[in-house]
C-alpha cells in the first residue's frame, strides 16, 4: 500500500492528542502528590493513550463515511476522506495498523507497570473494551454514537478511566478522593464533544445520527453544555478545598472570565457557522484549564 501521508496525517487529527492526553497527565499528576510515579509508566501511557485517540478519530471517520454523514457541506475540520483524498479500504488498513500498535503499547506499559496476574489480567480487559469502544463509537449496526451515549462514553474513557487508571498505574491505590478531579476534567472534554455536537447539529439530524443533542435540541444542548461547564467547576473546586489545600489549588480559576465568554457566546449561536469556532475554543479552554490544575497540583 502506497502512503498518502498528507491526507493520513488530516485523518489522524493529532490536534485532538494534547487534550486526549491531558487527563493522563492529571493523573499523574495526581500520583506525583502522592510521592509515586514513575517516568517510564508515565511516558507509556501517553503514547498508549494516543494510539487509542488516533484509533478513534480514524473509525470515526469510517464509520460516518459509511453511512453518509461525513459530506463536503459539513462544518468544521477537513477530512482525508470526506476530500476524498484517500479511499475506505485504505483508511481500514491503517485502523487494522493503528489497532495492532495500540495493542503493542498496551502491553508494554502493563507489564513494566502490573505487578499480580489479578492486575495485568485486569487491565488487559480493560484495554479490550477501550479498543472495541473506540471502533464502535460510529462503526458497526448499532453504533453508541449514534444513540445518544457518546458523552457517557467520553466521561468513562477520558475521566474516569484516563485518571483513574493512571493514577493506579502509579500508586496500586485507587482512593475515592479521585471521583472529583476524574468526573471535573472529564466533564470539560465532555463538553468538547457537545460543541462538535453542536456544530454538527443540522447534517446529523438529517442522517439520522442520534446524538444527545440532536435528541434535546439545539437550545436545549446550550443550557446543557453551560451545565457540563459548571458542574465540572464545582467538582473541581471540591478537589481544591477539601483534599489540595493550597493557595497553588486555585491557578485553574484564572480561567474563569474564559469561561464566562465561552458562555456567553453558547447562549448567543444558534447556527451552525457560528457554533464552528467555538470548537477549538473550547478545546483551548478545556486544555488550559487542565494544564493549570496539573500545575496547581503538582505545586501543593
Amino acid at each position: 500500500m502506497r502512503i498518502k501521508w498528507y491526507p493520513l496525517l488530516i485523518s489522524l487529527r493529532l490536534k485532538t492528542l494534547p487534550l486526549a492526553l491531558s487527563t493522563i497527565l492529571a493523573g499523574n499528576a495526581l500520583a506525583y502528590w502522592q510521592h509515586k510515579m514513575a517516568l517510564s509508566v508515565m511516558f507509556l501511557s501517553l503514547i498508549t493513550a494516543s494510539l487509542l485517540q488516533i484509533l478513534s478519530n480514524l473509525a470515526n471517520d469510517y464509520g460516518d463515511t459509511i453511512k453518509g454523514v461525513d459530506q463536503s457541506s459539513r462544518e468544521g475540520p477537513e477530512r482525508g476522506i470526506q476530500l476524498g483524498l484517500i479511499t475506505l479500504p485504505e483508511l481500514k488498513r491503517v485502523i487494522e495498523i493503528t489497532i495492532c500498535l495500540s495493542i503493542i503499547s498496551g502491553l508494554c506499559l502493563l507489564l513494566l507497570a502490573c505487578h499480580t496476574f489479578q492486575e495485568l489480567l485486569g487491565f488487559l480487559l480493560l484495554g479490550a473494551i477501550s479498543i472495541v469502544a473506540a471502533i464502535t463509537y460510529t462503526v458497526g449496526r448499532n453504533p453508541y454514537g449514534y444513540r445518544g451515549l457518546g458523552d457517557i462514553s467520553v466521561l468513562i474513557f477520558f475521566g474516569l478511566v484516563s485518571i483513574m487508571g493512571s493514577f493506579y498505574l502509579q500508586t496500586k491505590q485507587l482512593p475515592i478522593f479521585l471521583i472529583w478531579p476524574a468526573v471535573g476534567l472529564g466533564l470539560l472534554i465532555v463538553a468538547v464533544l457537545n460543541i462538535n455536537n453542536l456544530r454538527d447539529y443540522d447534517s446529523d439530524l438529517i442522517h439520522h445520527k442520534r446524538t444527545l443533542i440532536v435528541l434535546m435540541g439545539r437550545k436545549n444542548g446550550g443550557y446543557y453544555h453551560i451545565s457540563l461547564l459548571v458542574i465540572s467547576l464545582l467538582m473541581l473546586i471540591h478537589f481544591s478545598y477539601y483534599y489540595l489545600q493550597s493557595i497553588w489549588a486555585w491557578l485553574f480559576l484564572l480561567t474563569l472570565p474564559l469561561f464566562y465568554l465561552h458562555s456567553r457566546a453558547i447562549l448567543r449561536s444558534q447556527t451552525s457557522k457560528t457554533i464552528a469556532p467555538l470548537f477549538p475554543q473550547m478545546i483551548k479552554l478545556a486544555l488550559l484549564t487542565n494544564l493549570f490544575y496539573c500545575l496547581g497540583i503538582i505545586l501543593s
